[in-house]
């Protein structure tokens, strides 16, 4: 049985694949900004799964010094992690910048989990087979970092599609990174129905289980055991190419020289 922190797990697709997984009785630990929410999902997780092995973690992913302080509260009370699935991500806000002046989709699609996972690496043991899934997107978009700072103002759909590509050269760069741990960027499926496509589009495509049922194979199936570095398109059900800057290497390290230093 598995340890696995699934990020944004109080409602749609993180949820969903938290039962699922739950069901098979591994250890799941939700996590969400809100302490009421994050208590109604362990709950439900627990009755529907009918297993006990649900806790969970509060932090609003929009502060970074939030995000270290669930990393440490994670390290106090997780031996191991065997899968980290940063699901977490937004679209549409009220506010578009954090307290510190940072887009706020950039902050909570990108550097959040970028964040996290370099916090909670020393869990992330190689020879349990370790997997981190990264929650990608179909919308890609070349990175502004003057938007990324809060200094150049774009609009919702290009800032969400810029984090999402910066997740993704990240993820790859990981990849090379880690040997031994398996990192797999992931579009879940374009307009699923979830509160946060309904919220930006007021429709959806596709039933949200099918970004969840994604996450679940990608999180455990043998058939994705030892594949990383790669993107994984299930509008296609295929690994596909993502971006092209995700396999250009001086954009890839420019993006990691720049977050190391915005971070530190």
């Amino acid at each position: 049985m598995k340890n696995i922190l699934i990020t944004g797990s109080t409602d749609g697709i993180g949820k969903l694949v938290a039962i699922k997984l739950a069901k098979d009785g591994h250890s799941i630990y939700v996590h969400g900004r809100n302490e009421e929410k994050v208590d109604t999902a362990i709950s439900e997780i627990r009755s529907k799964s009918g297993n006990d092995k649900v806790h969970g973690f509060v932090a609003d992913l929009s502060d970074l010094d939030a995000v270290k302080k669930m990393a440490q509260q994670v390290r106090d009370q997780v031996s191991q992690i065997d899968v980290l699935i940063n699901n977490a991500g937004v679209f549409k806000t009220l506010n578009f910048y954090t307290k510190d002046g940072l887009d706020l989709r950039f902050v909570v699609n990108y550097l959040a989990p970028f964040l996290l996972t370099k916090e909670l690496l020393p869990l992330v043991k190689k020879e349990n087979e370790a997997r981190i899934i990264n929650l990608s997107s179909a919308a890609q978009a070349n990175i502004s970092y003057e938007a990324m700072i809060g200094k150049e103002k774009i609009s919702f759909n290009e800032s969400y599609a810029q984090s999402k590509l910066a997740l993704t050269m990240w993820s790859f760069h990981l990849a090379k990174e880690l040997e031994g741990i398996a990192i797999i960027a992931v579009n879940p499926g374009s307009l699923l129905n979830t509160k946060m496509a309904n919220a930006a589009y007021g429709q959806y495509w596709s039933p949200a289980n099918k970004g969840a049922d994604v996450l679940y194979d990608l999180a455990v199936s043998e058939d994705h055991k030892g594949i990383s570095g790669k993107y994984f398109d299930n509008d296609k059900g295929e690994y596909a190419n993502a971006h092209p800057h995700a396999y250009d290497e001086l954009e890839i390290n420019k993006l990691i020289d720049f977050t190391n230093k915005l971070i530190d």
